[in-house]
């Protein structure tokens, strides 16, 4: 394959330590504060086992992510390994699934962002919520477009405040946790007429919830020494992941039980703050608050940073207009890609609609990592870093839970798949005509 021209090409940047606080800046966010809250309420007590079942999947789709991101560390992950080890069709569906999802995703966080302001500042009205969402949508999109550098030590400030305020959480709580939080595990499953649906149904949505770690993977042509220290930074970011999910899902189930744990979600405040406030640290309630308006930067921040990576990788092939693949001079930002996404996002939050986004973002990124659980498939056995059987079980774990949320999601998630594939289909057939058409002509 043809080396791109330096011009073309991000600098690396990141080291592993880098690339990990990255990865916790877009997982430590809107999984941890707000969807642990909605997969309790549609599983129970059990939320905890899908926790760990969301977390094996993750795994075995991080392990594939890391050996492609080895072997190919271009910006754009399983868009640009769909291209190389599948089909034009197969990469063009990860990017337009991804650039979905992410995009409502953003989104979200951002308006989550303003919920837990506002919450905070009982002076604040509800009016103020799209307009906070909107500045912090500008403001990080500055920071975004002055380079990655800059970026990752504001993400890696974000991530280490976030992170002390869910030690803190688990702390305070576990004193009441261990007091009578066995009898909260009973009934370990929800009672329903289809228990094992509503546990499917938590499954995909706590996976979600593991996603973040793809971040590396998209920004893989701005890593150090990728091959080894690309690996590395996913492996660490989903252990530390996953045991802070746990620990913060244990908790919360324990100490307050699963009807006030899902009641506190419902109310439209930070779950984790509202449970908060009945543990007796003093301040427990305002320190949970600042990680929840923190970690909801953190998520918008890399969420802008990874869509745009991916825009751009999508510029660079014409999947759209080649302006969004340009960078600026010192080649650490691709400008029209992530000015791009901020309008995006923008249009997004003054919608304010988004109820329905996780279980959407479910949908589409289980679909994604699908397409990147199959192109690990295809590597070579010189190529390989880990066994193809951990692919084939995160290809069949990532089909199998796309198809048990709500029937209205995916049916609308394979309408929006259905409407990329025309529009790839349509471009390449203008793109084909344009070219023949081109050597065509005398």
């Amino acid at each position: 394959m043809s080396q791109r021209p330096a011009s073309c090409q991000l600098r690396r940047e990141l080291d592993v330590f880098g690339a990990v606080m990255l990865g916790l800046g877009s997982i430590v966010g809107t999984g941890v504060f707000v969807s642990i809250s909605i997969a309790t309420g549609v599983a129970g007590p059990s939320v905890v086992a899908a926790l760990g079942v969301a977390a094996v999947v993750a795994a075995c789709n991080g392990l594939s992510s890391a050996q492609l991101a080895a072997n190919h560390p271009v910006s754009g992950g399983t868009y640009e390994y769909g291209y190389r080890w599948l089909r034009p069709a197969l990469g063009f569906t990860a990017g337009w699934m991804f650039v979905c999802a992410k995009s409502a995703s953003a989104a979200t966080a951002a308006l989550g962002f303003a919920a837990y302001l506002v919450n905070l500042d009982t002076q604040s009205q509800p009016e103020s919520l799209i307009p906070i969402a909107l500045a912090a949508v500008l403001v990080l999109t500055v920071l975004a477009l002055s380079g990655l550098r800059r970026s990752n030590a504001a993400n890696t400030i974000i991530v280490l405040i976030t992170l002390v305020s869910l030690a803190a959480f688990v702390l305070a709580g576990l004193p009441r946790s261990l007091e009578s939080g066995a009898d909260r595990l009973t009934p370990f499953f929800k009672p329903q007429s289809a228990p094992l649906r509503g546990f499917l149904q938590a499954c995909a949505l706590m996976f979600v919830a593991y996603t973040g770690y793809g971040r590396i993977a998209t920004l893989g042509e701005e890593v150090n020494d990728p091959r080894r220290n690309i690996p590395r930074a996913m492996i660490v970011t989903l252990v530390v992941s996953t045991l802070l999910y746990a620990a913060v899902a244990i908790v919360s189930v324990t100490a307050t039980g699963t009807e006030d744990f899902v009641s506190a979600g419902a109310t439209g405040a930070a779950p984790l703050e509202m449970i908060a406030r009945r543990f007796t640290f003093p301040g427990i309630a305002w320190i949970v608050a600042v990680g929840a308006i923190t970690a909801m930067l953190g998520v918008l921040l890399n969420l802008i940073l990874g869509l745009s990576r991916v825009v751009m990788a999508m510029g660079r092939r014409g999947d759209l207009p080649s302006v969004f693949a340009r960078l600026n001079r010192s080649r650490t930002t691709p400008y029209p890609a992530v000015i791009l996404v901020a309008l995006v996002i923008t249009g997004l939050v003054l919608v304010g609609d988004v109820k329905t986004t996780w279980s959407l973002s479910a949908f589409t990124v289980l679909v994604y990592y699908a397409i990147t659980n199959l192109s690990a498939i295809r590597l070579s056995t010189q190529e390989r870093l880990y066994s193809r059987m951990i692919s084939w079980v995160g290809l069949i774990a990532c089909l199998f839970l796309a198809f048990w949320v709500e029937t209205a999601i995916w049916l609308s998630g394979l309408g929006l798949l259905a409407a990329g594939l025309i529009w790839h289909f349509t471009a390449s057939q203008f793109k084909r005509r344009t070219e023949r058409n081109g050597v065509n002509r005398p």
